[in-house]
């Protein structure tokens, strides 16, 4: 069975036993949520929302609308510009990098009101490498309910997109386009100093168990992976029933 099939399967599987009707999703114009997007249109077919959130004037919401038209995907169009200008007006001591992570909090609020008001659940659309580095916001795109793609790396969602276009007719430009975080106005392996390639190989030789070459990049690559240890874990509680 392929990668695609077991995927489909593990979707399958999530929708009858947890009871989902439908799916809500953030369609940011990448290859994740493309990806993702797919996948749900094949378990879920109409019962798919997805959401444009852009944050007044966003230069790939022409991407995204294209995308939702055609895979068909019912959606909405919300822009959290107000939102975030709202924010920006409390005047609280916050630092640049802590003000980037302030839109993906926003789109999540807004991922889980509309999945609440319709009884659905909020799919993610993380991808492996960026999860083992924390590239994601805490409690902003790293918030779902359930993720079919969390643990592929970003070159096995490119491959596995790259399918699911085939079947969808949608154009692969969607899928190879550079990705970049729409925050910092950089593309990803810009912000990193290295490539999604190294950091895919390295990723593999963590889970394969086998040695790799230990330069700079992987030691820059490791750290990252140590500092962001937090975020991929769940909250610790104080446990009162223990000695």
């Amino acid at each position: 069975m392929s990668k695609k099939d077991k995927i489909i399967e593990w979707l399958k599987d999530y929708k009858e036993r947890t009871h989902c009707t439908g799916v809500v999703l953030g369609i940011s114009g990448g290859k994740d949520s493309t990806t993702v997007a797919m996948l749900a249109k094949k378990v879920w077919g109409d019962n798919v929302l997805g959401v444009l959130m852009p944050n007044g004037t966003q230069a790939d919401l022409e991407d995204s609308s294209e995308i939702v038209r055609i895979l068909n995907l019912p959606h909405k169009v919300v822009n959290i510009g107000s939102m975030f200008r709202a924010f920006e007006e409390l005047n609280l001591d916050i630092t640049d990098k802590a003000k980037t992570n302030v839109p993906p909090r926003l789109r999540m609020l807004t991922l889980y009101a509309i999945a609440q008001s319709s009884g659905y659940r909020v799919m993610g659309t993380g991808n492996a490498s960026e999860r083992f580095i924390g590239w994601f916001t805490k409690w902003g795109d790293g918030a779902f309910d359930f993720n079919p793609i969390a643990n592929l790396t970003c070159g096995e969602v490119i491959e596995l997109g790259l399918e699911l276009c085939k079947e969808f007719g949608l154009p692969e430009k969607y899928i190879v386009k550079t990705p970049a975080d729409g925050l910092t106005g950089k593309s990803d392996e810009e912000n990193f100093g290295f490539g999604y390639a190294r950091l895919d190989s390295i990723i593999k030789s963590q889970t394969e168990h086998r040695e790799i070459a230990k330069d700079e990049t992987y030691e820059k690559i490791m750290k990252l992976h140590k500092m962001t240890e937090h975020k991929r874990r769940e909250p610790e509680v104080f446990d009162n029933r223990k000695d």
